[in-house]
């Protein structure tokens, strides 16, 4: 047996799976599954950007492989499709020049979205959003500029830190914005700056969080939270920085009151920005249509129990609920990453405006205000926490003892 190379064949999947964006527990999964199947004991230890794996040969000499990855990029597809060759190997077992053949024809044979088509998504989010957030038709088309300008710098702007990344996309985003409401062509730039903002709210990574401390994966669990609060506080600084710019070269940005539309259009409008997601996220076949209506079911959830009667938090709860208990079936009904719809569901539900009005209330130094409007998004995260971690630890109780099996055998 050439334990190298079945090394080198279990790192190269683990590897794909954590760099598009899967759990923690999907990818040491992946390689305990593979190398058990042919027999080999292994240990695999996975954080943000960082891969251990060891296995240990005939000789019980532990041969042991670092992979450090740069960069990541939300890549659904190929978490499906990857999750799929592990599963394939498992069963039949191939040798390892085979196994590796059919490592390199999925990474050829991966669906894509091409450029103009994932700024078209990147144009839909922020179109569907700001109507969404209460933006009128002439709103949304700016916000779609806006979209598409954020598409072009993640595309084309140098890889440097995640956190500098972030106040650059969001500031040069809203600087544009309140440029297009001083020529007088978004008269709700709010809504406009908050639809697009939408794009750079780390939702995935969130969600990941949540289901690694499920898991027990408790170190990367926290350095994923970590990383969503310094996103959360540089789209902070990045648009405070923006309207202080625009305050200098145009004037104070004034924007007018919200639009309150109707649930069934703000179900629409939901749809559509969460179409939009499932291309920027890469997501292929009939599942994309499932996804975003989960979207819409998440959003009619939540204003049927405003309606009825429920508190803010306690409408995030129960939407959120919903939306993690229509991911996990659907999750089961197709043999789909269970990630693909929670990310998308729960969508509507991400406190993107929070942040955006934060910020605003900092840049106006009204301390009491922007108190109350963060602990206010704070508390909606940690509703939306609640919610998720009550679903996925119930439905993955038996997964949960199954692993303690193995641990155990």
């Amino acid at each position: 047996m050439n334990y190298a190379l079945l090394l080198n064949l279990v790192a190269s999947i683990a590897t794909k799976l954590a760099k598009s964006g899967a759990e923690t527990y999907r990818v040491e999964e992946s390689v305990r599954r593979i190398t058990a199947a042919y027999g080999v004991k292994s240990q695999v230890y996975a954080v943000p950007r960082s891969l251990f794996i060891t296995i240990i040969d005939a000789d019980k000499r532990p041969l042991t492989q670092l992979c450090r990855m740069e960069h990541t990029n939300i890549d659904l597809e190929s978490v499906e499709v990857y999750s799929n060759l592990s599963r394939k190997i498992c069963q039949e077992k191939p040798d390892w020049e085979t196994a590796l053949i059919w490592v390199d024809e999925t990474s050829k044979t991966c669906k894509k979205f091409s450029f103009p088509v994932r700024l078209l998504g990147y144009a839909l989010v922020a179109f569907g959003f700001c109507l969404f957030f209460g933006g009128d038709f002439m709103d949304a088309l700016c916000a779609a500029f806006c979209g598409l300008l954020i598409g072009v710098l993640e595309r084309y702007m140098p890889n440097t830190n995640i956190f500098f990344q972030q106040i650059l996309s969001a500031f040069f985003m809203a600087v544009f914005a309140y440029g297009l409401s001083a020529m007088h062509l978004s008269l709700h730039v709010d809504a406009s700056i908050i639809g697009t903002l939408m794009l750079l709210v780390p939702g995935l990574l969130f969600t990941n969080a949540l289901r690694d401390i499920i898991f027990g994966d408790t170190n990367s669990g926290i350095n994923r939270v970590v990383e969503v609060f310094l996103i959360a506080a540089a789209l902070s600084l990045g648009t405070a920085a923006a309207w202080n710019t625009a305050d200098s070269l145009w004037s104070t940005p004034v924007s007018l009151p919200l639009i309150q539309y109707s649930i069934f259009f703000q179900c629409i409008f939901a749809i559509i920005a969460c179409f939009g997601f499932v291309i920027v996220f890469n997501v292929h076949g009939y599942g994309n249509i499932l996804c975003v209506l989960g979207a819409g079911l998440t959003w009619a959830t939540y204003c049927l129990v405003r309606h009825l009667g429920g508190r803010e938090l306690q409408c995030y709860f129960i939407a959120t609920v919903v939306a993690a208990l229509f991911a996990e079936i659907m999750a089961r009904i197709r043999k789909y990453p269970i990630i693909s719809y929670l990310i998308v569901s729960i969508l509507p539900l991400i406190p993107g405006s929070g942040i955006y009005y934060a910020a605003q209330e900092a840049v106006h130094k009204n301390a009491a205000e922007f108190v109350a409007k963060s602990s206010n998004t704070l508390a909606i995260a940690g509703v939306m926490a609640v919610g998720i971690l009550l679903v996925v630890t119930l439905f993955d109780l038996p997964r949960n003892r199954n692993r303690e099996k193995d641990t155990h055998s």
